[in-house]
């Protein structure tokens, strides 16, 4: 049995310097303006949506353009008369037509705006992604810092608990301590190790995230560098509740996103009964000898009948369309103040909770953790007292971690869902 733990531990022990040996020697240490620029200067995402604002914009320049004319020439291919493939002089026939397309109702008004508001729509979606992705940045960001604040405590406690199983093992079989204090203790930092494993795990899983978020090379270990007293000073009561709608109303891109498809709906409806106003092809001809006199000149005009199709069923599509539309911005209003109210009301929680945690806890904690090992190893205190204070630690910097990320969460929530950085 003593064997099985032994090897048990020396197994863990391995698993934890590997994960302790793994090369970062391509560490970032980045502020949170350097991630945002970097963020900015090189996403994939935001440069392949810039072409699409680009694509949206030439479209604006092809709906001004005027149809071509067109230009028609006949000339006779065989003369029976002559038995003659393309007769010239007095025995030829030769025709000319050049035409023109004149697009009536507005036409080409409409299709200018229709692709200027498209061309607006995709800047809202460019925006809406920046937001979006801004948001997993920040995020992961301050979860990063967060949790490698974490692991620094299993790193503490997973080192003093080594130094008391070192010793111990030294001891073993001596009489100085039982064999079942030693796997007490074993099994304490087996325990320690394993949960410093998942979060490691956690920690390069959401490392992985931000590095494609910043287009950075799977080889560097990106480490936060933040302003804490910049973040104790964050206030939710800085701003009142209608200041942050009024500003989601103006900032938030799915809501400029639903309001610009409403106003495409409304352009598409004009522009579909425009297309019930049939257009105007104005031509002028020439025939060299096949009117009722030589080189006969022609001008002439022609307009398709609206009897059958007046578009009909694609006016009443766009109709509906609209009041589709119109009632996607409703709840997308009501869901901004949602968003909006209950961030708030999560951010003065998380206040609340975070203001009750004294300063120097933390500080006393680590002090009392050096001492208790310290008494321990002395035989002052027993193994219970010792593992009970050990993972009292652990499990209280966890949450003081825990309550610091989910209060700095809410004032991220706050910006994402106001469009607006409120809280930097």
């Amino acid at each position: 049995m003593c064997k099985k733990w032994i090897y048990l531990f020396f197994g863990l022990c391995f698993i934890s310097g590997a994960l302790a040996a793994q090369p970062r020697q391509d560490t970032l240490r980045l502020p949170l303006a350097g991630a945002e620029k970097m963020f900015i200067d090189s996403n994939l995402q935001l440069l392949a949506q810039r072409y699409n604002i680009d694509a949206s914009q030439a479209l604006i320049l092809q709906a001004r353009l005027w149809p071509n004319p067109n230009f028609q020439v006949s000339h006779g291919l065989y003369s029976g008369a002559l038995q003659k493939f393309f007769p010239t002089g007095a025995n030829d026939e030769t025709t000319l037509g050049l035409s023109q397309l004149i697009l009536l109702a507005g036409k080409r008004n409409k299709q200018v705006q229709l692709a200027q508001e498209s061309a607006h729509l995709s800047e809202y979606q460019f925006f809406d992604l920046l937001r979006t992705l801004k948001y997993t940045l920040r995020t992961d960001f301050f979860q990063i810092y967060y949790l490698q604040q974490s692991s620094r405590v299993y790193d503490e406690e997973i080192k003093a608990l080594s130094q008391v199983v070192n010793a111990f093992s030294q001891q073993q079989g001596k009489g100085y301590i039982s064999e079942k204090e030693v796997v007490r203790i074993k099994a304490q930092l087996y325990s320690f190790q394993s949960e410093y494993s998942d979060l490691i795990n956690q920690v390069n899983k959401t490392e992985s995230e931000l590095r494609l978020v910043l287009q950075v090379k799977p080889n560097f270990f990106i480490e936060p560098v933040v302003d804490s007293m910049a973040l104790t000073r964050l206030d939710p009561s800085q701003y009142s509740l209608t200041q942050l709608i009024d500003s989601a109303y103006h900032n938030r891109t799915d809501l400029q996103i639903a309001k610009a498809n409403t106003r495409i709906n409304q352009l598409n409806y004009y522009y579909q009964k425009a297309l019930a106003v049939p257009d105007l092809t104005l031509n002028l001809g020439y025939d060299e000898a096949g009117s009722y006199l030589t080189s006969y000149y022609g001008i002439g005009a022609s307009i398709d009948l609206p009897f059958f199709n007046r578009n009909q069923g694609n006016i009443k599509s766009a109709k509906s369309q609209i009041a589709s539309s119109e009632a996607i911005v409703r709840s997308t209003r009501a869901t901004v103040e949602e968003n909006v109210t209950s961030s708030l009301q999560k951010a003065f929680a998380q206040q609340k909770l975070f203001q009750t945690v004294d300063p120097k806890f933390y500080a006393d904690f680590q002090r009392l953790m050096h001492e208790m090992l310290i008494n321990y190893q002395k035989r002052n205190i027993s193994i219970l007292e010792f593992l009970d204070f050990y993972d009292s630690y652990k499990q209280n910097t966890l949450q003081l971690n825990t309550i610091g990320y989910n209060r700095v969460s809410a004032f991220e929530d706050i910006n994402y869902y106001t469009g607006t950085n409120f809280f930097n």
